[in-house]
């Protein structure tokens, strides 16, 4: 729905500005997320971001459900990569906790995380092909995530909301036919990333809709907080997985993408780069995945026990009975934490401060999405209205994140 201003007595005609209504309900927004745009016939003076239409109160919800049942409501935060926000949730429980996990447990934490990368990279590229015009580059793209999702049902029965950590590791361990589903992704997803990148990064259409189109400079990125592909598109270095390694990432030989135009075809390249770095990791790890248990001893009582455990010992019995009915067990300092990932749009980090009980006092969450929001404005200003749905690919906001 548009409107035109009035202008006062001293606009002339010419200068109406016309105000758009770009979302809540809109293809192109991908998720429910509203602009105003401020128009002066095609080119954009202004943009408003206006959130609040997905609120789902998620910090709020983290103070009242335990460290373990919170693990749900991760998983629709950002919705298109649910593991990476399992795994920052847990780490920063863990923590708090003082909680080593196990070799296993890093390793596989390590190898979700990037398949979880690799799928939302997906979604995010594809959309930008999709809102530029190249719906074959789309179909790619989403073939690809289907096979992912294959691979995570098989791990832990769930495609799409996994909720596969736990305090002290994980759900279940990986068997063998996830392994074999993994080398086999391996083995063919790399055909499908040059067969992409021949779609499009030569294609005159595409090209010309990215290339120059909203500019993020290396100071500005750093100076409003960006990070993840976002950040490193325009110059900026920085990875929690090489500058703060954590998990399995310090014993992986990888590569930070980085590039130094950023404009959206530099957002898009990162990741198209980023996915290939994804399967170094993910095949080194696999390799080496060590052997013994995914979850911490039941002397810690903090993990939960598995299923066998539960049914044929009695201390996995009592575990189970004193972790679930009783809500006891979990030993919470006083104290407060910070712990952060770096989840494939960015820094993704929850601050946690603990009262002895199994459900934090407080719980705040740092989502990539709500920083990059608002970058938007300024990079649209002085483009066409045909330039917004470039320029909001190439953040790749998802909604779930914004409203807390």
């Amino acid at each position: 729905m548009a409107t035109i201003e009035k202008p006062s007595s001293t606009v002339k005609s010419e200068d109406y500005l016309w105000t758009l209504n770009f979302g809540p309900q809109h293809p192109a927004t991908h998720t429910t997320l509203r602009l105003v745009l401020k128009l002066d016939g095609e080119r954009v003076v202004d943009a408003v971001p206006d959130i609040g239409y997905l609120h789902s109160g998620f910090e709020k919800i983290g103070e009242h459900l335990d460290f373990n049942q919170y693990v749900t409501v991760t998983d629709r935060m950002n919705y298109i990569s649910p593991m990476a926000n399992n795994v920052a949730w847990h780490g920063a429980v863990e923590k708090l906790m003082g909680i080593e996990i196990t070799p296993r447990c890093k390793y596989i934490r390590t190898i979700i995380c990037e398949l979880a990368r690799i799928s939302d990279h997906l979604l995010s590229t594809g959309a930008m092909g999709l809102d530029t015009g190249a719906f074959t580059f789309f179909l790619y793209a989403f073939y690809q995530r289907e096979r992912i999702y294959d691979i995570f049902e098989t791990l832990c029965g769930a495609r799409f909301t996994n909720s596969y950590t736990r305090v002290g590791g994980l759900s279940q361990d990986m068997t063998p036919l996830v392994i074999e589903k993994i080398r086999d992704f391996l083995r063919t997803f790399p055909q499908t990333i040059d067969d992409m990148e021949r779609l499009v990064n030569r294609n005159r259409i595409f090209v010309d809709r990215m290339k120059g189109v909203g500019l993020l400079s290396k100071e500005r990125a750093t100076n409003m907080s960006a990070t993840g592909p976002v950040a490193r598109a325009s110059g900026v270095t920085r990875d929690l997985r090489k500058d703060e390694p954590y998990l399995a990432y310090g014993d992986l030989d990888f590569q930070v993408c980085c590039a130094t135009a950023g404009d959206c075809f530099a957002r898009y390249y990162v990741r198209m780069a980023e996915m290939r770095e994804s399967l170094k990791i993910v095949a080194q790890a696999l390799e080496n995945l060590p052997a013994g248990p995914v979850n911490v001893g039941m002397d810690d009582r903090a993990a939960l026990p598995s299923k066998a455990e539960v049914y044929q010992t009695i201390e996995g019995t009592i575990t189970h009975f004193e972790l679930v009915m009783l809500n006891r067990g979990f030993t919470v300092p006083n104290e407060e934490v910070y712990s952060a990932i770096e989840a494939p749009n960015g820094e993704l980090g929850f601050y946690l401060v603990g009262d002895g009980s199994d459900v934090a006092y407080r719980a705040r969450c740092r989502p990539p999405s709500f920083i990059h929001f608002s970058l938007f404005p300024e990079l649209i200003r002085g483009h066409t209205l045909s330039d917004v749905v470039a320029v909001l690919g190439s953040l790749n906001i998802i909604a779930a994140e914004l409203d807390r």
